[in-house]
């Protein structure tokens, strides 16, 4: 039976250690943190987990661990988009043997397909799995926006369930939620996003600020659902983080936050680079004012 991804999904970062080496240790131990807080989903191997950057068995090992340390609790959908067809359903083949419940797939990148491209993509990556597919639109990365009525065509697809919008297009997002089937969602994509795409109709949030704050994301959603002039407070209080994590290219603000907090190692893979120090000081503050400490 496929489940509903409601509240807070977790975009997870990849910790590295300082010889740029995957961080298992570290990576497990976020996972549990994420549990333990609140969070309804996790999200490993998108772009917040510099997934570009990793090798084949790093990959694996992520979700080997994601999926060990989240079963029976709550479910995980493993990004598996490349702006090659045939690559994707590679990936998803390979992936198929862990306790996954669906896969995240971005619209191709850098190719620039059609509307029609974009429909024939998704609907043969679809028919290679039975697990549910979330389609990602995020154009700011991907250089190309899939309109309302492509995406409505996908949602007729059984197994094509959800769309993580992006796009800050609230017109093309109401209509996706107006018109969508029953057994179709809108999930933000982006934090500053969550209180007006989950008043709309949509059903949570894709999170990059609940690797820093899960506990503080998972209570603003669930305030949505059940107290608006709380919620519109807390999304206010909030806000700073939301801004913050992208005062330089996502992760980079986020891994500095989770360095200051203990987390892990302030490392990326290049191209990313660290932080500036500048980035650093901002994000202290932030958890200062927050009071974000555990």
């Amino acid at each position: 039976m496929i489940k509903k991804l409601t509240g807070v999904g977790t975009a997870l970062i990849t910790p590295f250690k300082k010889d740029f080496s995957l961080d298992e240790i570290a990576f497990r131990k976020l996972v549990k943190r994420q549990i333990e807080n609140g969070t309804n989903y996790l999200v490993p191997l998108g772009t917040t987990g510099e997934t570009p950057c990793l090798e084949k068995n790093e990959k694996l090992k992520i979700l080997e661990i994601s999926t060990e340390e989240s079963v029976n609790k709550i479910p995980v959908i493993a990004g598996v988009g490349s702006n090659n067809t045939k690559q994707v359903i590679e990936n998803i083949k390979e992936f198929e043997k862990f306790n996954l419940e669906g896969y995240l797939v971005v619209t191709p990148y850098y190719n620039k397909p059609t509307q029609e491209g974009l429909y024939q993509h998704f609907k043969i990556i679809s028919e290679n799995t039975d697990k549910q597919i979330i389609l990602y639109n995020v154009p700011s990365r991907t250089s190309i926006n899939m309109t309302a009525e492509t995406t409505l065509k996908l949602a007729e697809i059984k197994n094509i369930t959800a769309i993580k919008e992006a796009s800050s297009n609230q017109s093309q997002i109401s209509q996706i939620i107006k018109y969508a089937p029953d057994n179709f969602s809108v999930i933000s994509g982006n934090d500053d996003e969550t209180l007006s795409i989950m008043t709309m109709g949509g059903i949570g949030v894709v999170s990059v600020a609940s690797n820093v704050a899960p506990k503080e994301m998972s209570e603003f959603c669930n305030l949505i659902n059940s107290d608006i002039h709380s919620a519109v407070k807390e999304h206010h209080r909030l806000f700073s983080l939301f801004k913050n994590c992208f005062v330089e290219s996502n992760p980079i603000p986020a891994k500095a936050a989770m360095f200051s907090l203990g987390l892990i190692e302030n490392v990326l893979r290049l191209p990313l680079t660290t932080s500036t120090n500048s980035t650093l000081e901002i994000m202290k503050n932030t958890l200062k004012e927050l009071k974000i400490n555990y």
